[in-house]
């Protein structure tokens, strides 16, 4: 904003001496038009020195993908946006064979174990049972009568979530890659953390007596905001992310009115 074109500094009216004459003279004074030195750069310094910035749902130090901001007035969109209790997704990258003291790649090794047993059909059971689980977790902090033609319509329309604080909720899990022994799956869920989600694998190579490793956790969407609308380092600038809110306006008020009217 400060390397922004600025506008012209004011101009006032100012008695100056005139030059001396060619013969000789008194001087007197003459009217100018000059520039107020208060709109100087240098006198005024930068003309934004603080920003109102808040974060949304938050990534830790390990995780990386899609983070949102909101700037000025968008503070309260995105308190807006977190009473939606939209889904979020995430690809998880997995390694069999391995156990650490946090669950990722890169802690402190604890045990190792062999993994060739393990096949796609295997892992895929697997995260049946946990989709199935969490789904009746996710039907009871709703607290709707699954019965009545309320319940039917918003499973139609895919807005069956607890709309208050639960714990956190896999709505819906999948492998993406299977090829020992890693493998990445694609999660999603409600109310988590990067670090629930690390767990979740650890968790998933203990069911299949085995041990697994978190590689990678990245996330690809925020309720309606996604990889598309993700700036680079590289493009974080004045231009870029002005064009980055204008174009998120219509979607961030459509799906307010729609889920909180």
């Amino acid at each position: 904003l400060n390397a922004a074109p600025r506008r012209p500094p004011r101009q006032h009216i100012r008695f100056l001496p005139a030059p001396a004459g060619a013969d000789g003279g008194t001087a007197g004074l003459v009217a100018a038009r000059v520039p107020v030195l208060a709109d100087h750069p240098l006198v005024r310094g930068p003309r934004f020195r603080r920003l109102k910035i808040g974060a949304g749902h938050r990534l830790d130090v390990k995780a990386s993908g899609v983070f949102v901001l909101g700037i000025g007035d968008g503070n309260k969109l995105l308190t807006d946006l977190y009473n939606c209790h939209l889904t979020k997704v995430y690809t998880v990258g997995g390694l069999f064979g391995k156990a650490t003291d946090d669950f990722s790649d890169t802690g402190k090794l604890v045990e190792k174990t062999t993994f060739d047993h393990i096949t796609r059909e295997k892992l895929e059971r697997i995260l049946a049972v946990i989709q199935g689980t969490n789904h009746k977790a996710l039907l009871m902090y709703s607290n709707i009568d699954m019965k009545t033609q309320e319940a039917y319509e918003l499973a139609v329309e895919g807005l069956i979530r607890p709309m208050g604080k639960s714990p956190p909720i896999i709505t819906g899990i999948r492998c993406l890659q299977f090829t020992p022994p890693e493998f990445q799956l694609e999660i999603h869920c409600l109310h988590e953390t990067q670090q629930y989600l690390r767990k979740i694998v650890h968790e998933i190579g203990l069911e299949l007596k085995s041990s697994a490793v978190c590689t990678q956790v990245r996330r690809i969407r925020d309720g309606v905001f996604t990889l598309d609308d993700a700036l680079l380092r590289t493009q974080w600038n004045l231009q870029s992310i002005q064009k980055a809110i204008w174009d998120c306006q219509l979607k961030v008020k459509t799906e307010l009115e729609k889920t909180l009217g």
